[in-house]
């Protein structure tokens, strides 16, 4: 029988089994934890911004008895430390921690990785570096970071679609450095002067927030002045940067993917990730299934988008030896 969206709902809340901080090297340290069931199928979570750390509700999309699931805070996010550094913070460094990761936590020889938004970017990092290590990929809300992604969402694009939300994100800035947000923010976000750094923070991640959903609901907007930092700190330092991968790098790549099975789900309206890209990642990677969710935008809470994501995490489950007799 064909299983339709509605039958798909997160899983009950739940708490880590183990977690810890990892001493990765350059004066960072990383918060980890895990979830699910030893000897289930391993996954590793790959969450957004960058910056964005994880949040509890990331834990829900996994059956804990499919899956033996590793969830981290990438690089100056969520609890890792320091909060918001900059310093050997590159797509680079946190590739290899994935890497670290996997070895001394998890010890698996592979795994499925999930990402979205920035964390499908990682994601296509990760596996273009090391293929061997991934059983399979699910990814949401494609980021490709080109160029000429990054001018659509701060230069022109978005503030055609929400002028309103537009002009409430460059009022912070003198008109005279509106040809250069990203520099004009980066000052900013990096001043002397906290209060200034706490300013800019909220006006970035409030604009970020307003348009990533179909319809926006305000509720649960405020996260608090050190998440705001840590998330506009570190993706202006990865966008002024170019993501720190060459343009055009994970498209023209991704035929080192072909054998890996993959799903890819994007919103048809997605204001922060234009469906072009991951149109052209479908385009260049044709063996990955591709959905394209008609009225939903960025976020993975989205109409169709979280069906989608649940049905592919439900696909690729597989439940420690012995479980299903238990």
């Amino acid at each position: 029988m064909k299983t339709t969206t509605t039958d798909f709902h997160l899983h009950p809340p739940v708490e880590p089994r183990d977690s810890g901080m990892l001493d990765v090297g350059d004066g960072h340290t990383i918060y980890w934890e895990r979830i699910g069931t030893p000897g289930a199928q391993p996954a590793v979570f790959l969450h957004g911004g960058p910056g964005g750390g994880m949040s509890p509700v990331h834990r829900q999309l996994f059956d804990p008895q499919g899956y033996d699931v590793l969830l981290f805070d990438q690089r100056g996010a969520g609890r890792s430390q320091p909060t918001a550094g900059l310093h050997a913070n590159t797509t680079a460094h946190l590739v290899a921690d994935i890497e670290r990761l996997r070895t001394s936590i998890m010890g698996c020889a592979s795994w499925l990785v999930f990402g979205g938004s920035w964390g499908s970017t990682l994601a296509l990092a990760y596996a273009q570096t090391h293929p061997e290590r991934v059983d399979a990929m699910i990814l949401r809300g494609i980021f490709t970071s080109t160029q000429a992604e990054l001018d659509w969402f701060y230069r022109s694009g978005v503030d055609q679609v929400f002028p309103d939300k537009w002009e409430q994100f460059v009022a912070p800035i003198p008109e005279a450095e509106h040809g250069d947000l990203l520099a004009a923010y980066r000052e900013r976000l990096q001043h002397a002067d906290p209060a200034v750094q706490r300013a800019a923070a909220h006006a970035w991640t409030r604009f970020e927030t307003e348009v990533s959903t179909l319809v926006h609901q305000p509720e649960g907007d405020e996260d608090g002045d050190a998440h705001d930092l840590a998330v506009a700190r570190i993706e202006n330092h990865y966008f002024s940067n170019g993501c720190f991968l060459e343009e055009g790098q994970l498209l023209r790549n991704a035929r080192r993917l072909a054998a890996i099975p993959a799903v890819i789900i994007h919103g048809r309206y997605d204001m922060p990730c234009p469906a072009r890209y991951a149109w052209a990642l479908h385009r260049v990677w044709p063996e990955a299934e591709f959905h394209l969710v008609e009225a939903a935008g960025h976020a993975f809470r989205e109409p169709g988008i979280l069906e989608r994501l649940l049905e592919a995490l439900q696909r690729f489950a597989r439940p420690a030896a012995g479980a299903a007799g238990r």
